[in-house]
């Protein structure tokens, strides 16, 4: 009976403070701190009013005189500029006091907050968190804002709230109770250590990779991802938190300042990972001059007006960013085949950025999205950006080992070429001599080239010397050597012992390799060969010689001949 009584009471209590907090024409909802619906929004409860000076006392706000109170509205955006203070005053009914309740303020770059209350004897009590003041001096040591409240199971309790900040806030004001403090924190905690957790595998394995590939793409991501990791701690919370607890002038600061050290980092990782300066020598100083721009802002934060800090870091990161994404698309546009890759990549960082801009000029409240958008999009870009870059760096390894080979080996192909053709011929005659053991040598020529060119197209003419290299190779065996001596023209070195048998049959064997169909081309479209073989050191040990006497075989046979393998042995005497 006594707790249906004191049931009633409350509620008697709410009713009576609705009809004290509502306007004529409209009721407001009622705020109660119900454990089982949280976070409980203040929504239209409360009442709030700009104190343009920001001068006002507590006294003189709690006496109301001078305020034009409003009632306070979910999602409502409030332009604090030039030094203004946002007041708001609510009303707590009472409420079970079985738990322990905070005032929380979800906006961890907020200047300064500060929940005021009376004392027993009648005086205001204070409670401050924010930028301004240092995390370890809060009342809770917390990401954001969370200020303890009194709430009695009686009597109502009044209080006044002072928002301070450099500019526009829009957090909404909610009230929790300590056992849900503890289970969100659990999830929060959960996400960002994931995220946290990616960001250092992604700057390890870009730094070891700088090391071990020389790549210097890998060290300008590094330092991005670094960069961004810090901003997100910042932004979060997490930084104030862990990081610079003591120092609240760093803790406010650099909310705005990493953000642009981290586009320039990212301008830089642009110019590297696109080549821009092989590419355009004007549009990678470009590049670096608007990273270098970045720092000269970030440092006119530090040092500059408060409120100018938005309109800075709004406008370096639009100029910043779609002068990135132009170099990109330049540079996609002129070959490089990973910058489209790369750009597609940083689209949801791009769209997520979009979020706590708008935040930060007042156009949107503060969010889920404002405030943790950003790590969702980066967790999403880190993998596909590292991917984009191991195989960017493999193409480039593969590259440069062409080039380095160039003088050994034929481009096209990967076949050795003429030059080290004749070395390794001198080799296995060398050999064959020591060994008492015969070898043979092999000129093969494309005898309808222009067959095709003209039956098909030049590409497809082009083509050609290249599936007959393959062929080449899979008819040689691991000891046998393969090269491609001009543009229709290969050799091969089949080491021996060899049977006059396997002599005779190398030739024919290579001849059927070639007019064997092509997977996915018509029946015409063969390669028809024809091979002049010699058997050494038998047919000669001078291997200038011997190579000029097979390409005599070859280059006096008659084009419409039906003969297809040229024997050194076979051929008259001079």
């Amino acid at each position: 009976m006594w707790e249906l009584k004191g049931r009633w009471t409350q509620w008697a209590w709410v009713l009576v403070l609705a009809l004290w907090a509502a306007p004529c024409s409209m009721a407001r909802t009622v705020l109660d701190l119900d454990t089982k619906i949280q976070p409980v929004p203040l929504l239209d409860w409360g009442d709030s009013w700009i104190d343009a000076t920001g001068k006002l006392p507590v006294e003189a706000i709690a006496q109301g005189t001078q305020a034009d109170w409003q009632p306070t509205r979910a999602n409502a955006t409030y332009p604090l500029t030039n030094g203004g203070a946002l007041w708001i005053r609510f009303v707590i009914p009472p409420a079970p006091d079985a738990e322990r309740w905070y005032l929380e303020v979800p906006y961890a770059s907020v200047d300064r907050v500060t929940l005021y209350t009376r004392d027993s004897v009648g005086n205001w009590s204070a409670q401050t968190a924010g930028d301004s003041v240092a995390v370890s001096a809060w009342p809770v040591p917390h990401r954001h804002p969370l200020l303890p409240l009194s709430v009695s199971a009686e009597v109502p309790r009044s209080y006044l709230v002072r928002v301070e900040n450099s500019h526009h806030f829009s957090a909404p004001l909610s009230f929790v109770s300590e056992s849900h403090i503890y289970r969100s924190e659990q999830r929060v905690s959960l996400f960002l250590g994931i995220y946290f957790g990616l960001a250092g595998l992604a700057v390890t394995l870009s730094m070891l990779s700088a090391l071990s590939l020389r790549d210097k793409a890998y060290a300008a991501y590094a330092v991005a991802v670094t960069l961004m990791g810090l901003t997100q701690a910042s932004l979060t919370g997490i930084a104030g938190l862990h990081l610079w607890p003591n120092s609240p002038r760093l803790n406010d600061a650099l909310s705005f300042v990493l953000p642009v050290l981290t586009l320039s980092a990212l301008l830089w990782f642009t110019t590297a990972a696109t080549s821009l300066f092989e590419r355009s020598r004007s549009l990678h100083r470009l590049l670096l001059a608007l990273a270098g721009t970045g720092v000269v802002v970030a440092m006119m934060m530090v040092i500059g007006e408060p409120g100018q800090r938005p309109g800075l870091i709004v406008m370096f990161l639009t100029l910043a960013t779609l002068t990135g994404v132009s170099a990109q698309l330049w540079a996609w546009r002129r070959g490089d085949r990973f910058a489209l890759m790369l750009l597609l990549g940083s689209v949801p960082v791009i769209v997520a950025a979009a979020f706590p801009m708008a935040r930060m000029m007042g156009w949107t409240p503060v969010s889920f999205m404002t405030v943790y958008g950003m790590q969702i999009a980066i967790a999403l870009e880190l993998p596909m950006v590292l991917v984009i870059l191991m195989i960017r760096s493999a193409q480039r390894r593969e590259h440069n080992r062409r080039i380095q080979g160039l003088d050994r080996m034929d481009p096209a192909t990967g076949l050795m070429n003429s030059y080290v053709f004749a070395a390794e011929l001198v080799r296995m005659i060398a050999r064959s001599a020591r060994l008492r053991q015969k070898g043979a040598v092999l000129l093969i020529d494309i005898v309808n080239f222009n067959d095709i060119e003209h039956q098909f197209d030049r590409q497809s003419a082009q083509e050609l010397p290249l599936r007959v290299a393959g062929r080449l190779l899979s008819t040689a065996r691991d000891i046998d050597a393969v090269a491609r001596l001009s543009e229709r023209r290969f050799g091969m070195l089949i080491e021996g012992p060899l049977t006059p048998e396997e002599i005779a049959q190398a030739g024919p064997r290579i001849v059927a390799r070639g007019l064997m169909p092509f997977k996915n081309k018509p029946l015409a479209w063969v390669a028809q060969l024809r091979v002049a073989q010699a058997v050494v050191p038998r047919d000669g040990s001078d291997a200038q010689s011997l190579v000029a006497q097979l390409d005599a075989l070859l280059t006096s046979a008659p084009a419409d001949s039906k003969r297809a393998v040229y024997s050194l042995q076979d051929a008259p005497s001079a």
